[in-house]
């Protein structure tokens, strides 16, 4: 499935949702099924930095796709970092580079964030897009 495609159907999915409380607590359970980092990736190189919670996420390459898997300790933070492993896990380095997030405006998530979690959140972009640019100039 095409990175445009899981997009559309996270906006699909937070459509269903009337207000921004119940969407706030799909993106918790959202959180709750994130692929789990393994310990051993829990250092401080995967911190994603601008993050007030602590953000991990380790990628590998597995044939031409990249993988990543990703921890927080705060529950919310968790859930934001799981979407966004959901869209962009398992696609190929340079379709991560070329592709946009306008899904995140799409489902309101920036402007109903604090400040400190939105720039949490595009640095969460930015380094899924760091480690997209690194896979990419390895091939």
């Amino acid at each position: 499935m095409s990175i445009q495609d899981i997009q559309a159907e996270i906006v699909d999915e937070f459509s269903m949702f009337d207000d921004w409380m119940q969407r706030y607590e799909y993106i918790i359970d959202l959180g709750r099924g994130l692929p789990l980092i393994d310990e051993q990736y829990k250092t401080e190189d995967n911190i994603i930095t601008g993050c007030q919670s602590k953000v991990w996420v380790h990628a590998e390459q597995i044939g031409d796709k990249i993988v990543f898997t990703a921890d927080s300790d705060a529950i919310l933070t968790k859930g934001i970092i799981a979407i966004l492993v959901r869209a962009f896990s398992n696609q190929k380095p340079e379709d991560i580079l070329a592709a946009d997030t306008d899904f995140i405006d799409d489902i309101g998530l920036k402007e109903h964030l604090s400040p400190t979690r939105a720039n949490g959140l595009v640095s969460m972009i930015k380094k899924l897009k760091m480690y997209a640019l690194a896979f990419n100039a390895k091939n």
